[in-house]
């Protein structure tokens, strides 16, 4: 279902059932305001009857009740009367074939001072107790409350004919604040509809900027951000790619034709054998690079115990093995101020830390000719903190804030070897183990790394 259609929906049910409860409140105050005016009547029309019939000694005065009855102005419809007297004996009635047997069901409540109020058919009754000149007295009256149900006949259909008409009206009011509430949200959809792949640079109007709908709006055009820089990581990366592969393949086919073509003697074929095998192990090394980036990003693995200086004294040990004359140093900073039984470690995957500690490593040996620090400390008693530096050629600001694109490399380093994924990959390895990665660098001063991952408590 639409959401303009629940709305309307929500709306009519809501305003429908809050008028059906005061119109049904309002009947029920005008049916009960007739029930106590109409037995109002009835009590005063059957004590002054009782005041006026009743004389000496208990006996009714007949010549007065017809002149009574002559000038009453206010006769009930089917007004009937009956008065018992102290001895519970039946005094007078208004009619002589009056039926006793429902006033005689009520009459032992009358007695114990209990009024009574009862329907006998058509015909509402009100029973109660009377006293005059010391002596009790019982009366029942009834009668027909035409003018009064007549009018709460009317009050019924003029509630009901309200209410049908109120709920057309219902209907169209919800309606238009519907329309009028989601349009923002059509105008988006539109606006939405229009952005293609090719046009991922365009924005949604965020109207008056406070509301919801300028929230989705804010929300969604932060989101197209992203997805438009994926967008271009994504162009980039398989621009660079394919220029990656492009080399390598380019030149084992031009070593193999050339060999095929001009090789004369087993030597020289040798020769050229040789430097395609070193161009595919390259070819090689830049796939298996890329598949290793691609799989990266599962958090699942990351579940053991680890030392992080374990990690990073292998990934020195390896770091000098390809760089034999290069100086690396070791160095321990803060320490947590409690005595820590799992001191350096952390949960994760030991092989991964230890890959993403050696290609930072291994590009502050690759870009500078001077030392490389590393150093381990706690900068707070839950985070274990890795610095390396070197003070090598350093990174312009711009070059810096592509570092994380794979196979970007920066101007000044296009000729040192490597693809450009060692940054990209030891940033995932990072962030899958819920830690940071933040790198600052001055060209021509040299750049610092800084990883920062969660120690594991008891």
């Amino acid at each position: 279902m639409l959401i303009r259609n629940k709305l309307i929906l929500r709306f009519t049910l809501l305003v429908v059932g809050i008028q059906l409860v005061f119109s049904a409140f309002l009947y029920y105050f005008q049916a009960t305001t007739r029930e106590q005016r109409f037995t109002g009547r009835l009590t005063t029309k059957a004590a002054m009857t009782t005041r006026l019939l009743v004389r000496r000694g208990g006996h009714v005065d007949e010549t007065l009740l017809h002149q009574f009855r002559r000038h009453d102005l206010f006769t009930i419809p089917e007004e009937q009367i009956s008065i018992y007297g102290p001895g519970q004996h039946l005094l007078y009635t208004s009619a002589d074939g009056l039926s006793q047997l429902r006033n005689s069901e009520y009459l032992d409540r009358l007695v114990r001072g209990q009024p009574v109020h009862f329907r006998d058919g058509p015909l509402e009754v009100v029973g109660f107790r009377y006293v005059y000149h010391d002596q009790p007295y019982y009366l029942f009256a009834s009668g027909h409350d035409d003018l009064g149900l007549a009018q709460l006949r009317k009050l019924g259909l003029i509630v009901v004919a309200g209410n049908l008409a109120a709920l057309v009206l219902i209907i169209l009011a919800g309606w238009y604040f519907a329309e009028q509430a989601l349009r923002p949200i059509s105008r988006i959809i539109q606006q939405v509809e229009r952005i293609k792949a090719t046009e991922l640079s365009a924005r949604l109007d965020e109207g008056n900027g406070t509301d919801e709908i300028a929230q989705l709006a804010h929300t969604f055009n932060h989101m197209l951000g992203g997805v438009e820089q994926a967008f271009e990581s994504q162009k980039s990366f398989l621009s660079n790619a394919s220029h990656e592969l492009r080399t390598p393949l380019a030149s084992v086919l031009g070593t193999l034709e050339t060999a095929y073509a001009y090789d004369t003697d087993l030597a020289e074929a040798k020769r050229s054998i040789g430097s395609a095998v070193e161009e595919i192990k390259k070819l090689a090394e830049l796939t298996n690079g890329l598949l290793s980036l691609a799989q990266i990003t599962d958090p699942a693995f990351a579940q053991e115990a680890v030392r992080l200086d374990e990690c990073l004294t292998q990934a020195l040990d390896a770091c000098q093995r390809r760089y034999p004359g290069r100086e690396l140093r070791l160095a321990f900073g803060e320490l947590p101020a409690e005595e820590v039984d799992d001191l350096f470690v952390v949960r994760g995957n030991a092989r991964l830390l230890t890959s993403a500690l050696l290609n930072l490593l291994d590009n502050a040996c690759k870009y500078s000719t001077g030392p490389v620090l590393a150093r381990l400390d706690y900068p707070t008693p839950t985070i274990l903190r890795v610095r390396i530096s070197d003070s090598g050629i350093g990174m312009a600001p711009h070059e810096l804030a592509r570092i994380y694109e794979p196979l970007y490399r920066a101007g000044t380093a296009t000729s040192a070897p490597g693809y450009g994924l060692g940054l990209p990959m030891a940033r995932r390895i990072i962030l899958v183990h819920r830690g940071e990665i933040r790198l600052t660098s001055q060209p021509g001063t040299g750049t610092t790394a800084t990883v920062e991952l969660p120690a594991m408590s008891e």
